[in-house]
């Protein structure tokens, strides 16, 4: 026959104690205490009306198509700055993967040749 008996057990484990009862009164007072702070809240709003659109600093809502922030539009001071790196960059895309690889076992040596000669310097140290 089956029983509640060993799933109410408070479960230890190396890093303390889990008791699920108290973990279900608590997400339930929490819950409580969420419903009563909300019913303070203004009894005026009204669903559908102007008090739902969002504020845009007295600017009328355009379209979503219009509103839409566009990545070039956000970090055109970035990209501008950095031109001169980002052309470079673009120098060095070729779309060949050998070449991605090619620089990737590039750096993961130079990576490993600073490793081990700073455990040299700080083993001599």
């Amino acid at each position: 026959m089956f029983t509640l008996e060993p799933l109410l057990e408070t479960f230890q484990t190396g890093s303390g104690f889990w008791s699920p009862i108290i973990w279900i009164v608590a997400i339930i007072v929490a819950f409580l205490v969420a419903v009563i702070l909300r019913g303070f809240g203004k009894k005026e709003y009204k669903e559908k009306t102007g008090q739902t659109q969002a504020f845009l600093s007295g600017n009328p809502e355009y379209e979503k198509e219009q509103m839409h922030i566009k990545g070039s539009n956000l970090y055109w001071g970035f990209t501008e700055s950095l031109e001169w790196v980002f052309d470079a960059l673009k120098k060095m895309h070729t779309g060949n993967v050998s070449d991605y690889a090619l620089w990737f076992v590039i750096v993961v040596a130079i990576l490993f040749i600073v490793l081990i000669t700073g455990e040299n310097l700080m083993g001599a140290i």
